[in-house]
């Protein structure tokens, strides 16, 4: 089987989310509970992904500090989507955030 790949785009010390992790609005990710930034989110929602869908789902961080890719120029100029930006099989989902339970969804939808 074909792993499923899930990309990340954004800046490392910029929010992974849009809103601040609280009781209420939980990512899914404790271990960047209130640090809220791609630098900490990043490796959790790996780990997460990892022990939720194994070696089914690869995941994958384009990171955006040394320059903006052509190829993300190009989703920007079309689709104009939040950072962080999320693409599954290469294909822009819109989920605008560093979440496991939103991000699970678009796997589940490809598995």
């Amino acid at each position: 089987m074909t792993p499923i790949s899930v990309e990340v785009i954004g800046y490392t010390y910029r929010p992974c989310g849009p809103f601040p992790c609280d009781k209420d609005r939980s990512c899914g990710l404790v271990e960047c509970f209130e640090k809220e930034t791609m630098v900490f989110a990043f490796p959790a929602l790996e780990k997460a992904l990892n022990e939720k869908y194994g070696d089914r789902v690869s995941v994958t961080l384009t990171s955006l500090d040394a320059g903006i890719p052509e190829r993300v120029v190009e989703i920007v100029r079309v689709d104009h989507p939040p950072l962080p930006i999320i693409l599954i099989n290469g294909k822009l989902v819109p989920v605008g955030a560093v979440s496991v339970p939103r991000i699970s969804e678009y796997i589940d939808a490809a598995l």
